[in-house]
């Protein structure tokens, strides 16, 4: 799998077009900068199937709609971020300089759900904590992490949805159990891998 990482909006959150060799992708978290994200789509010749959000944070979702009607393609995200979406004072775009954002998701996105790219799987795998719907992707040994884990860090947990206690759980039993050389793809920010931050992420490394 190819992993084209663009920062995207007003709040430069990391974009990922996820593609095969031969030109069968998805877009997740398209925050913004729909042209780019187009430009590059084009350039590559991929068909895009559908957008998958990692949590539904307006700083994540200022693209979607654009970019959903210009491919006709259906947006999924984790039913329980649901609401979240398609209200703007829940997802906070309403105090984002993005205008308000709100739509109604496509399709229902549950833990352990397997989604086909062209002939290759990846794993929906729900890590509540951030929001109650956030969610990470994970593909051979690329794990897309949205807000839950960054370099060195966590996703914030004192907004709607978010439970400071959830996310440690959600990380240690899902996360921090696959293989080391795992790369990490967060929603702001460097990759990482889940050895490093096993050795120095502070939140892990002080439980």
């Amino acid at each position: 799998m190819i992993v084209k990482r663009l920062q995207a909006g007003v709040y430069a959150a990391n974009c990922y077009i996820i593609h095969t060799e031969d030109g069968k992708g998805i877009v997740v978290d398209p925050a913004g900068d729909v042209e780019d994200i187009m430009s590059y789509i084009t350039a590559k010749g991929i068909r895009v199937d559908s957008i998958i959000l990692t949590h539904g944070h307006g700083d994540h979702i200022g693209g979607v709609m654009e970019l959903k009607n210009k491919l006709k393609i259906p947006v999924m995200v984790h039913s329980a971020d649901e609401d979240m979406v398609k209200n703007a004072d829940l997802n906070l775009s309403t105090s984002m300089p993005i205008g308000d954002v709100s739509f109604k998701p496509d399709i229902l996105l549950k833990d352990g759900e397997i989604i086909l790219v062209g002939n290759k799987e990846i794993k929906i795998i729900h890590t509540p904590g951030h929001t109650r719907g956030g969610i990470c992707i994970l593909m051979d040994n690329i794990l897309i992490t949205g807000d839950t884990l960054f370099k060195g860090s966590i996703g914030r947990t004192d907004l709607y949805g978010g439970d400071f206690d959830m996310l440690i759980e959600s990380i240690m039993s899902k996360l921090m159990v696959l293989a080391e050389e795992t790369k990490i793809y967060p929603g702001h920010g460097e990759d990482s891998t889940i050895g490093f931050e096993k050795k120095n992420n502070p939140f892990i490394r002080n439980l």
